[in-house]
């Protein structure tokens, strides 16, 4: 506490302004302090509802990323599925036209032994056909000489 000096009516007023004076200027100086705390604080409070703000949208991006990340993966599960799948289908479907082809092939080839043994025995029944016409019109060219032997 400051103590001031006694004049004949009271305190010495120029020791009283002067400490007034230094009284304002510290009032002033606290105002002042207060007046940007005051503003610091509105700053941090407005830093704190932006982080607040900033961290919702990064929950929401991070659930927006997750549910994509699950969606990939389940993309990509439903393509290797569809893959396997269609590597199987595509093997039976091999699977049935190889043994389509051997059964085709067998067939040609079964056909292919009848139809040669059809055509060895047409030439075999042509050659008997053609020795037996040779053999009848031999006997008839016989005949007819004896005809012309006896008509002599």
């Amino acid at each position: 506490m400051e103590k001031f000096n006694r004049t004949l009516r009271g305190y010495d007023p120029d020791e009283v302004n002067r400490f007034l004076d230094q009284v304002i200027q510290q009032v002033e100086k606290i105002v002042k302090e207060n007046k940007e705390k005051d503003q610091r604080i509105k700053d941090l409070q407005h830093l704190e509802e932006e982080n607040r703000r900033l961290r919702q949208k990064l929950e929401e991006k991070e659930k927006y990323t997750d549910t994509l990340s699950r969606a990939i993966v389940m993309a990509q599960k439903t393509s290797d599925q569809m893959r396997a799948s269609a590597h199987q289908e595509a093997e039976v479907i091999l699977k049935d036209a190889k043994e389509n082809a051997n059964r085709i092939v067998n067939e040609a080839l079964l056909k292919a032994e009848k139809t040669e043994d059809e055509v060895a025995k047409l030439r075999r029944n042509t050659k008997i056909f053609k020795r037996r016409i040779k053999e009848i019109v031999e006997a008839q060219i016989e005949v007819i000489d004896e005809i012309d032997q006896v008509n002599l």
